[in-house]
């Protein structure tokens, strides 16, 4: 039985193994870092198992998926963490002395493990990154487009840049002909945009109609819906592992974070530490709260009479965190449920069977 750690790079993967029973140590380079040549690689090894340290950077899941697949147990290693545990800087840092600083802290069960998701949570959150990607390109090109008119002291024009009437306003405006190819390369990508995200769209609000998390989610959680359920799911995880709602709220970033000493206290502000989609799932989903048909809208109105609108909108994405993790845990193994084989696919693959 084996206990080792990875060092993961684009081009390579640095290896550091022990077996426990033998003692014999091996350490070296795994090259190039592909799934194939590291099969091979595992199936040379020693029968009997292990355990294997490979930090939760790029390139981590198919590492795992190999590990796995050749019998031995993965253990995800949280890098902020696990970079705090070496210490003071006193000898120069190497891949070699991360894959040993890995294995040393596995063999005394003091690595700082993530969770490792499944094949079709991770399938989802690529599908709810790529639908952030997109959105967050849309809006820039909005944006940019918005500026050039206003540099060149022109109204808004009438509706969304992308429909008849606004292309029609677009059509009649004289701009030089650099604003003009920027004005038609932003419509077109704000097009293409537009054109890849209902397809997306499309299959999460499917997947939240049939997937037990999700329907939990936006059964019992106000301003969550069919496309805000899948994100936080996907990002969330298994609940189960936050000892309680502050853990959650510091997962996702949303705490303050607060220096003091003796009588001095600098002002705190939001630590964005985390899923920066969850951050943005929990936000859109709390600006519901505005509305008069919240259950609490009076928590909301207290909020930004004293402070602001912004303030209170993310002290309720708080209380949304806390209660997702609730709703969540309640449901126990079945809010992670994959979905049913009739989900309509996306891209003719159903979620998982592509890994």
């Amino acid at each position: 039985m084996i206990v080792g750690a990875f060092d993961v790079h684009r081009r390579q993967i640095t290896f550091d193994w022990v077996d426990r029973v033998t003692g014999e140590a091996r350490r070296g380079q795994i090259t190039p870092a592909t799934r194939e040549v590291l099969g091979g690689w595992l199936g040379e090894l020693p029968a009997g198992g292990g355990d294997v340290a490979v930090e939760g950077c790029t390139g981590w899941r198919f590492v795992v998926e190999e590990l796995q697949a050749a019998g031995l147990t993965p253990h995800l290693a949280e890098p902020a963490d696990t970079a705090m545990l070496r210490g003071r800087k006193r000898r120069a840092k190497t891949d070699r002395a991360d894959a040993r600083h890995l294995r040393e802290l596995l063999e005394q069960q003091r690595l700082p493990e993530s969770w490792v998701p499944p094949a079709h949570i991770l399938d989802l959150r690529e599908l709810v990154r790529l639908r952030k990607t997109l959105i967050d390109q849309r809006t820039q090109w909005n944006q940019r487009i918005h500026a050039v008119l206003f540099h060149h002291g022109l109204p808004t024009p009438p509706g969304a840049l992308s429909t008849q009437a606004g292309r029609a306003w677009f059509a009649e405006v004289g701009l030089p002909p650099p604003s003009r190819l920027l004005v038609d390369v932003g419509l077109s990508e704000i097009e293409g945009a537009d054109a890849r995200l209902e397809p997306i769209s499309g299959w999460l609000r499917a997947y939240a109609r049939r997937q037990p998390g999700c329907r939990a989610l936006v059964g019992q959680l106000f301003g969550v819906g069919s496309l805000c359920a899948p994100t936080i799911l996907a990002e969330l995880g298994d609940a189960r592992r936050f000892a309680g709602g502050d853990a959650v709220v510091r997962y996702a970033g949303l705490d303050i974070t607060v220096w003091s000493s003796d009588t001095k206290r600098s002002p705190g502000h939001l630590a964005r530490q985390g899923p920066e989609v969850l951050r943005w799932a929990l936000f859109e989903a709390a600006k519901s709260s505005a509305r008069r048909t919240a259950p609490d809208p009076a928590y909301y109105a207290q909020v930004k009479d004293r402070l602001t609108a912004n303030r209170a909108t993310l002290s309720t994405a708080r209380k949304l965190a806390r209660h997702a993790r609730h709703v969540l845990v309640e449901l126990g193994e079945e809010a992670l449920a994959p979905v049913c084989p009739e989900l309509p696919p996306l891209l003719a693959v159903p979620l998982g069977e592509a890994a």
